[in-house]
């Protein structure tokens, strides 16, 4: 029999997935602090208290397994007496929640992605309206995410968020911007903008896309010097945003904007609402408009009907158009999503084979891009020691998935969330060393 801890009530809130989960915890932090509870974010075992949340991803496979896998791992500390409570929460829950409750029934509780004031009730705390994007920050002090809008309206064949995350919905500019100056009073030089789709932001509360009035807005905020765009979808792209682009120097030269795929058949059985011609248009205006822009995609190989042709039609184009940064990733057969309806015809091997060839071509065009930096000096932001070195970024590269600027800590110190001019020395396919300009 199951003893109850010995732990003094202290809640571990570990975050799986993506950017938006990062914030949808922090939110429930600053949340549980406001009440005066002590929480932490993925503590150490040692001292990882006795109540623990769970805020899980359920968009591809591989991230089902990890929530599972995480899930299961906190309901067997549970029954040893390790923790007393264990909650889950996020995408995973709100996606399969009575067949997690049969399969796991250890769990105290499972709630979804817009239950937040239930979550905080059954950890004994009340949900506070007047804390208005104030949140327990987890990412180094010196950037932080804002999420400008939750869940989506595209009707993309492959993608199960809308039903995770429901329908568009817009925060207003005014809230956004009072969240961006309370993230300035405590040290944050850089706002990384995150949505489902920044592309669609505005339409449903402003009745047009009002990204930019947002970004010039943002841009007045004192204390904040950088501000990064991420996932933006191609259709329908607010083109005022590049014109602000250029000629504000707070709006970093960068977007995310994930394509997926380039094959006209593909991108229509996907209902991307584009083509081949479209997408490769945008990207030469959106280089037109903003010489230098550093643009970043994410591409899904082995889509049901996807044929050699169409792969090597996708790869032929990754070679022309020479993206920046890149991830690519071997399709995921969802349940309840309209591609869940075509036979997953193409087998896992063939899948992870084309995704080793895009990324072996990509990682070829950043080694030869990377050299052209050689030499050249850049602002760069620096997040973070390790080891002997500090670790920085240019405004080309966004944290965790991009180029990183190695400095040798022995030869200069530098203040970590501070500005410095890096010269670049030397580069690798995705890191690039430099020294510091003084």
């Amino acid at each position: 029999m199951r003893t109850k801890s010995l732990k003094k009530n202290k809640i571990n809130v570990i975050t799986l997935g993506c950017s938006k989960n990062v914030y949808d915890s922090e939110v429930l932090m600053g949340q549980l602090k406001a009440s005066g509870k002590e929480v932490e974010h993925e503590a150490p075992a040692e001292s990882e208290g006795n109540i623990i949340v769970i805020n899980t991803c359920g968009f591809i496979d591989n991230a089902k397994a990890e929530s599972v896998n995480m899930i299961l791992e906190y309901a067997d500390k549970k029954e040893k007496g390790l923790v007393d409570k264990v909650f889950v929460t996020g995408c995973l829950s709100e996606r399969y929640r009575p067949d997690l409750e049969k399969e796991i029934p250890n769990v105290d509780q499972y709630f979804g992605t817009t239950e937040l004031p239930a979550l905080l009730k059954a950890l004994g705390a009340d949900y506070k309206h007047e804390l208005l994007g104030e949140r327990m920050t987890t990412t180094p002090k010196n950037y932080a995410y804002l999420k400008i809008a939750e869940g989506c309206d595209r009707p993309c064949s492959f993608c199960a968020i809308p039903l995770m995350r429901g329908k568009h919905v817009s925060q207003p500019i005014e809230k956004l911007v009072k969240e961006a100056q309370g993230l300035a009073r405590d040290g944050v030089k850089e706002l990384i903008l995150i949505a489902q789709d920044l592309t669609y932001y505005g339409l449903d509360i402003y009745k047009k896309r009002n990204l930019a009035e947002l970004l010039e807005e943002l841009a007045k905020v004192e204390g904040i010097e950088w501000i990064r765009l991420h996932y933006a979808f191609p259709t329908g792209f607010p083109m005022d945003v590049l014109d602000l682009m250029k000629r504000e120097p707070k709006i970093c030269n960068y977007i995310d904007i994930p394509l997926q795929h380039i094959s006209d058949s593909v991108l229509k059985s996907m209902r991307r609402g584009t083509t081949q011609a479209k997408t490769t248009k945008l990207l030469k205006d959106f280089r037109a408009a903003v010489p230098g822009i550093a643009i970043r995609t994410t591409l899904i190989v082995g889509y049901p009907g996807e044929t050699q042709e169409d792969f090597e039609t996708l790869r032929d184009w990754v070679q022309e158009m020479k993206f920046d940064r890149m991830g690519c990733f071997a399709y995921s057969h969802e349940e309840n999503t309209h591609a869940y309806l075509l036979e997953d015809d193409v087998p896992a091997d063939v899948k992870q084979a084309r995704a080793n060839e895009i990324m072996e071509l990509q990682s070829q065009i950043s080694w030869d891009l990377n050299q052209e930096k050689v030499g050249q000096v850049f602002k760069c932001i620096i997040d973070r020691k390790e080891g002997t070195h500090f670790v920085g970024r240019t405004e080309f590269d966004s944290p965790d998935v991009d180029n990183e600027v190695l400095i040798d800590a022995t030869k200069t110190y530098l203040k970590t969330g501070e500005f410095v001019m890096i010269k670049i020395t030397e580069a690798t396919e995705f890191d690039l060393y430099g020294e510091a300009v003084i």
